[in-house]
């Protein structure tokens, strides 16, 4: 379990964990406690990042365009208005006898006009509204559509007098473009939808044999035109009335057409004003829009993509919409994060596209990821949304099911939204409808030519939506009540299992798919994020782990075969470390045939590059770790001949910590039959004393360990002959062992027994030779050990630890450790 993140890091960081753990031998152990802050809570470093200076949203020139937009409006608007009251009132209403014939109809003709055109305008948004979704960009481009429209049918034309090889062959290419596109960006295409039991109201045909005139699109480019046109109408039969004068004579006396030129005057005015107005904000919108392309600039800045016009036309039009139909400053209010968490309610499957389209690139966009992700998070109706759609299944909503898995696992990065997530009834059940597997169709798709673009993008969805699944739950395991909620779920736990199966041509072929070794790789972080759960909870998923019939057969096949991928093998050791703090599956472990054989042909192989060395470590402690409290297991080992290769691998710097904790758990667990099996052990005795008198911190303390069971195994000729070779005398030794214990003043977090061992290897020489009393008497022994006595604490009592819980308690306490020793030297 050496730094339990090291299998998820990469780059540089990766490198310099593998640098730490070359230096020091081993990182963070099962072997001593963790703290809070050196546990799992990687989330944590996630989620402070650098201050990010804050940015400009670039939908802010969107709403300041449509509020310019809505002044032009309302204020043509008010003049059309003052025009028609004017009318009505003043000249229809006082002068409708008087009026001379020219200018009645030039009034009416200007009404109808103007009527028309605001009929036109109160619906025109309405009908753009539901051609958003269109390819064509009808209303707002309108110049530019209706040149690319013109294009199009040119184009169908030409096509029916080409000759019909080269029109094959040019259809067969765009086929092929077609298929490429579609294959390098599924879900961005429009498939067609399987008929609802709803009509798209952007194909609405209003009347029978009428499917091109009357749908919605359509309409709105007519009404858009026909204001286009009463505008130009009425600005040319304005000015004709103002630049002639012909308001008729006014005869001398005659008091009922004294004001009348004044009036009409007015009236001509307003109503040149007020469309005049109205064709400079068309003429703004075309300028904005077809020559500076404000809708292509904001989309770019937004990093929204091909789809993303879509989605900033459909947030223009609302937001000038509201500034329009409501306050002026209604408009300013939006945002796109916002604009897109209400589409997501959205019944419409068009406008859940949209929306959870702008989420997904938001969420991943270096520049709004922050903003978006917290706005996601503290609302908890769109969080709840985003896991339904984790259920629909049906192919036409693949993408939305996509981003919205892509989203989640964005989300789940910071604790307290993953803990928001997890906490959704049916959240563990939707992110498990993720994770479905059918090898058979992976197998078969094999077999099948690449030019089958339908199939293969089959399989690219099927391990795409995998690897979301796995990477949701490798974020939400990071906290430990998440945990148990992923296995608690009905059937989640043995997906994740079955994800960590590869197979042999897998793991050795060098051009296997990337997809497949990360998928394995994402499971097998998953299930050890699990096996490493403190508390009842972890035993709980660590029982359950194991009883999975697959789970160590799987493992064993990576590291039998998995040469390749050493951060596959890697994790699946540190799985095994882990599951083994339960009896029951150290057992299950060691009864799998070729898992210890395969953790010592890792543990000893030679010839592995340096920055692999971290994997030869995991292998060691899992090795210590199943030989700790297993009588089975230890004779499985020493079954193995490999006694001789663990005393040789104590001179071997990178493989002596765990070596050392592997032979003294040999020499405690074996059974009374192993004993001559064990007696080769007494070679390593000179290399043991040596390291305990230069060495420091864990080094000295496995020495330490395994020194007082070295020593069972030899009579006292052989021990002096012992100290003999390793040029080191008992009193040297017995020195340093007082120097221990008066160094550590307390049981010391990273190196819990040392202590312990300090007393037992005192044990043993006042056992040996009863001149090893006098020593350490002469040393002040007995005061040093009355130290040991109020200060001794729980840290002492465990051999192992699962984060700050002490696990597989010594059979004997510190306390009478002491006061044998002081016992030893009160007889002496």
């Amino acid at each position: 379990m050496d730094d339990r993140n090291s299998a998820e890091s990469e780059g540089s960081l990766h490198l310099k964990i593998a640098e730490l753990q070359k230096l020091s031998g081993s990182g963070t152990t099962i072997f001593a406690p963790q703290t809070g802050i050196e546990k799992r809570d990687s989330s944590n470093v996630e989620s402070v990042c650098p201050a990010i200076p804050a940015v400009r949203a670039p939908e802010k020139e969107l709403t300041l365009f449509a509020l310019r937009l809505a002044v032009l409006e309302k204020a043509a608007t008010g003049l059309g208005t003052l025009g028609f009251v004017w009318a009505t009132v003043v000249l229809l209403g006082g002068f409708a006898i008087t009026l001379d014939k020219t200018d009645f109809w030039f009034i009416t003709i200007i009404l109808l006009i103007e009527g028309t055109r605001i009929f036109s305008r109160s619906h025109e948004l309405e009908w753009q509204h539901q051609a958003t979704w269109s390819i064509t960009d009808a209303g707002i481009n309108s110049f530019r559509a209706l040149r690319s429209s013109l294009q199009f049918r040119i184009g169908t034309v030409k096509a029916n007098f080409r000759p019909p090889c080269l029109v094959r062959r040019q259809s067969e290419h765009q086929a092929e473009v077609t298929e490429t596109n579609d294959t390098a960006s599924p879900g961005f295409s429009d498939p067609q939808r399987m008929p609802t039991r709803t009509w798209r109201s952007s194909d609405v045909p209003f009347l029978p044999f009428s499917q091109w005139v009357f749908v919605s699109k359509n309409v709105s480019k007519f009404l858009y035109w026909l204001q286009l046109l009463s505008a130009t109408a009425c600005v040319v039969l304005s000015l004709m009335k103002l630049i002639k004068h012909n308001y008729g004579e006014v005869q001398k006396g005659d008091t009922d057409k004294r004001n009348r030129k004044s009036a009409l005057y007015i009236f001509y005015s307003l109503a040149l004003a007020e469309a005049l107005l109205f064709l400079m904000e068309k003429a703004y919108w075309e300028w904005k829009v077809s020559y500076q392309k404000l809708l292509d600039e904001v989309n770019k800045e937004c990093a929204l993509g091909p789809t993303g016009m879509v989605s900033i036309r459909r947030f223009f039009y609302d937001a000038y919409s509201r500034c329009v139909n409501g306050s002026m400053f209604d408009g300013l209010k939006m945002d796109m994060v916002s604009f897109a968490m209400e589409l997501l309610a959205s019944s419409s499957p068009d406008e859940q596209l949209i929306g959870v389209r702008i989420l997904q690139k938001f969420s991943f966009n270096e520049r709004f990821s922050d903003d978006t992700l917290q706005k996601i998070g503290i609302n908890l109706l769109v969080i709840e949304r985003l896991v339904e759609m984790l259920n629909w299944t049906d192919p036409q909503d693949e993408e939305i099911r996509r981003s919205a898995a892509d989203i989640l696992s964005n989300l789940a990065g910071k604790k307290q939204n993953s803990l928001r997530i997890a906490g959704i009834p049916g959240a563990m059940e939707s992110i498990s409808s993720l994770l479905q597997t059918n090898r058979s169709c992976s197998g078969a798709a094999d077999e099948i030519s690449e030019k089958k673009i339908v199939l293969d993008h089959a399989i690219y969805a099927f391990w795409t939506f995998n690897h979301l699944g796995l990477r949701i739950l490798k974020k939400l395991a990071r906290d430990h009540d998440n945990c148990g909620k992923i296995g608690n779920t009905r059937g989640l736990l043995p997906k994740i299992i079955d994800f960590t199966h590869a197979e042999e041509r897998v793991l050795k072929d060098t051009n296997v798919a990337e997809s497949q070794i990360q998928t394995v790789k994402r499971s097998l972080q998953v299930v050890k994020m699990l096996a490493s759960t403190t508390g009842t909870t972890g035993k709980h998923l660590r029982r359950e782990i194991s009883e999975i019939v697959f789970s160590i057969s799987n493992i064993r096949d990576i590291l039998r075969y998995g040469e390749r991928h050493p951060v596959l093998q890697k994790l699946g050791i540190e799985i095994l470390t882990n599951l083994a703090l339960e009896e029951d599956a150290t057992e299950r472990i060691g009864g799998t045939g070729g898992v210890l054989k395969e953790l010592f042909n890792i543990f000893f192989k030679k010839g592995m590059p340096e920055s692999q060395n971290h994997v030869r470590i995991a292998a060691g402690e899992a090795l210590a770790m199943l030989a700790l409290e297993s009588t089975n297991n230890c004779y499985r080992i020493l079954k193995l001949h490999v006694l001789e290769r663990l005393v040789g691998a104590l001179e071997v710097p990178l493989l002596r910590i765990n070596a050392a904790r592997i032979l003294r758990n040999l020499c405690t667990y074996s059974s009374a039959d192993c004993f001559n099996h064990l007696k080769g052990v007494t070679a390593a005795g000179p290399t043991v004393l040596r390291a305990i008198m230069s060495e420091e911190n864990k080094l000295q303390e496995v020495m330490l360990g395994l020194a007082a069971h070295v020593f069972k195994f030899m009579t006292s000729p052989e021990s002096s002959i012992t100290f003999e070779k390793a040029g080191i005398t008992e009193a040297e030794v017995a020195d340093e062992l007082v120097k221990i214990l008066e160094k550590h003043r307390g049981p010391p977090i990273k190196i819990p027994r040392i202590r312990r061992f300090a007393i037992e290897l005192a044990i043993w020489m006042m056992r040996d030779k009863e001149t090893n009393v006098h020593i350490f008497k002469d040393l002040g022994m007995e005061n040093v050990l009355e130290g040991v006595l109020e200060t001794t604490a729980e840290l002492e009592s465990f051999n192992i630890f699962s984060g700050t819980v002490g696990l597989n308690r010594h059979s004997t306490t510190i306390h009478s450790l002491v006061e044998t020793a002081l016992k030893l030297l009160e007889e002496g």
